[in-house]
């Protein structure tokens, strides 16, 4: 009988699967390319397993919360505290028991398709999310930290199952009327809030793709409303656009205004 071909162990490993016992027999396969696809594979299923291993470690929190009878457990995250430009954007995510995702982590360590995969996955497969939205304009009126707050209070309004719990991302909310558990770097740490945290920039940075089409010359495409060199530049250029925290310092600075 002949030898499965390379690119036929291949499709094997990679795609249809292959049983512990065809494993086995492909370890011991003298051929040097069956030997290098086989070394991949166990990288392949030792990062896999990584990945696993921090998802069950993320749901510590859920799990403790879990064990004390809470069964809507919400994660809540913001977006763009720190731009110039644009709004805050706040999401609440409650997520069922069987939910998994492989690579969920804080948004800011995924790449820009894995956000966009995940921001649908989330949806699709969450018991319920919801997205609060605080303009420019309010954030000058009542402070980004207020704004903030304000954003998580409407995510949560949005969802359309009354939580239990909240776990937050640092940010010790109030006047809620679920007990509220913030910690620092909980989109690193709670698999609930880094679900949120995608939620929130993906809506974010789609917020502010849709602004560049109006003004360009600022590049919020790239930069997200924040200061960069560039985007300061264009500030110093053009003024203030509609959409600019005028409470904030580089803008306050800015010496024209946009026509």
């Amino acid at each position: 009988m002949s030898k499965e071909t390379i690119a036929e162990i291949k499709e094997k490993l990679f795609e249809t699967g292959c049983t512990p016992k065809e494993l086995q027999g492909l370890e011991s396969d003298e051929r040097k390319g069956v030997q290098k696809l086989v070394k991949q594979y166990h990288k392949q299923l030792a990062r896999k397993q990584a990945l696993k291993d921090q998802f069950e470690a993320m749901k510590t929190y859920e799990n403790a919360y879990k064990e004390k009878g809470k069964k809507l457990i919400a994660g809540i995250d913001e977006a763009g505290r720190g731009p110039i430009a644009g709004p805050v954007v706040a999401a609440a995510v409650i997520l069922p028991d069987t939910f998994y995702l492989e690579g969920l982590y804080d948004s800011k360590a995924l790449s820009e398709s894995q956000k966009d995969t995940f921001f649908d996955y989330i949806k699709a497969h969450s018991i319920s999310y919801g997205i609060g939205i605080v303009t420019s304009e309010t954030i000058d009126d009542i402070n980004i930290y207020e704004a903030t707050k304000l954003a998580m209070h409407r995510a949560i309004a949005q969802l359309s199952k009354e939580p239990d719990q909240l776990l937050i991302d640092a940010l010790p909310l109030t006047h809620t009327n679920a007990p509220v558990d913030a910690f620092p770097k909980g989109d690193q740490r709670s698999i609930s809030i880094a679900a949120a945290s995608v939620l929130a920039k993906v809506t974010r940075d789609r917020y502010m793709n849709d602004l560049h089409q109006s003004y360009p010359e600022y590049e919020f495409n790239q930069n997200a409303g924040y200061g960069t060199k560039s985007h300061l530049q264009a500030l110093k250029e053009h003024g203030a656009t509609p959409y600019h925290r005028r409470s904030f310092a580089p803008v306050k600075e800015a010496s024209l205004t946009f026509q």
